[in-house]
C-alpha cells in the first residue's frame, strides 16, 4: 500500500479547530533567511502552510513550491471565511497584548492586519487557481516521496505549541520533514506563544546531531514576538 493510500481519509478535522492564519512572501524571506536567488532550481514544500502567499508568490515567480496544510481538506470558501474570523479574533487579542512584540516591522496592529488580510487574500485566490499546488495533511504523516523537495519550510508550528504537543511529536515530525526533504529543513521560530524558548531545544539539537545532521541555530532579521528571531537550519551532510 502506498503512503498516500494509506493516510487517505486521515486529514479530515473540524474547521471550527483548525486557525487559518498566513504570512506574506515578504515575511516569509525574513524568517526564513532566504534570498531569491538560492531558491531558484529548488524544490520546495512549506507545511504547515496555513493562509501563508509564499507559494502563491514564489510559484508566481518560477519558484517550485507545494505547500501542506491539514486545513486544505475544507473547501476553499470556507476556507476564507474562517481566515478572516480568525484574523480578526487575532486583531483584538493583539490588541490587549501589544507589549509582547516587536513593531519594527509593522508598525502598529493594523499593519499586522494589513499583512495577514493579504497573505489570506493571496492564498485563496492561488488555491481556485492551482489547486494542486496546496495539499492536506497532518503531522506528523505527509503523502510524499523520500527527498521528494530540496528545502522544507516549517513556520509557527512546531516549537510554539509545546504546551500541547510533546517532545515525541516534535522529534517525529521533525523526523518527517527532513524525509521528505533531499538537502535542508528550517523551522521558525524557535519560542512558544508566551516568547519562551522551546525548552527541549537543546535535546533535540544533540539528538539531530547524533544522526549525523547539521544542525544551526541562526538568528534572523525579523522579530515580532519577543525572542521569536531564531530559525532552526538542519541540513543534511551527505
Amino acid at each position: 500500500m502506498r503512503r498516500d493510500e494509506k493516510r487517505q481519509g486521515k486529514t479530515k478535522l473540524e474547521l471550527n479547530r483548525v486557525v487559518f492564519i498566513g504570512r506574506t512572501y515578504e515575511e516569509y524571506m525574513q524568517m526564513f533567511d532566504l534570498q531569491a536567488g538560492e531558491l531558484a532550481g529548488k524544490k520546495i514544500l512549506d507545511c504547515p502552510a496555513g493562509a501563508c502567499s509564499f507559494t502563491a508568490h514564489a510559484a508566481a515567480a518560477g519558484l517550485d513550491v507545494t505547500a501542506s496544510d491539514i486545513a486544505y481538506d475544507h473547501r476553499i470558501d470556507d476556507l476564507e471565511r474562517k481566515g478572516l474570523e480568525d484574523t480578526a479574533h487575532a486583531m483584538e487579542s493583539m490588541e490587549q497584548t501589544k507589549r509582547n512584540f516587536v513593531w519594527d516591522f509593522y508598525g502598529d496592529v493594523a499593519g499586522v492586519s494589513r499583512h495577514r488580510h493579504q497573505a489570506l487574500q493571496d492564498c485563496v485566490s492561488d488555491m481556485r487557481a492551482h489547486p494542486e499546488r496546496y495539499v492536506a495533511a497532518v503531522l506528523p504523516e505527509l503523502p510524499f516521496c523520500e527527498e521528494q523537495f530540496d528545502l522544507v519550510l516549517s513556520a509557527h508550528f512546531l516549537f510554539m505549541y509545546s504546551d500541547r504537543l510533546d517532545y515525541d511529536f516534535h522529534r517525529n515530525t521533525i523526523r518527517e520533514l527532513l524525509r521528505v526533504a533531499s538537502e535542508e529543513v528550517r523551522i521558525f521560530p524557535l519560542a512558544d506563544l508566551s516568547g519562551n524558548r522551546y525548552e527541549y531545544l537543546e535535546r533535540l539539537i544533540q539528538d539531530l546531531e547524533a544522526e549525523g545532521l547539521e544542525v544551526t541555530e541562526k538568528q534572523v532579521s525579523y522579530e515580532f514576538m519577543i525572542n521569536g528571531n531564531s530559525m532552526l537550519q538542519i541540513r543534511k551532510t551527505r
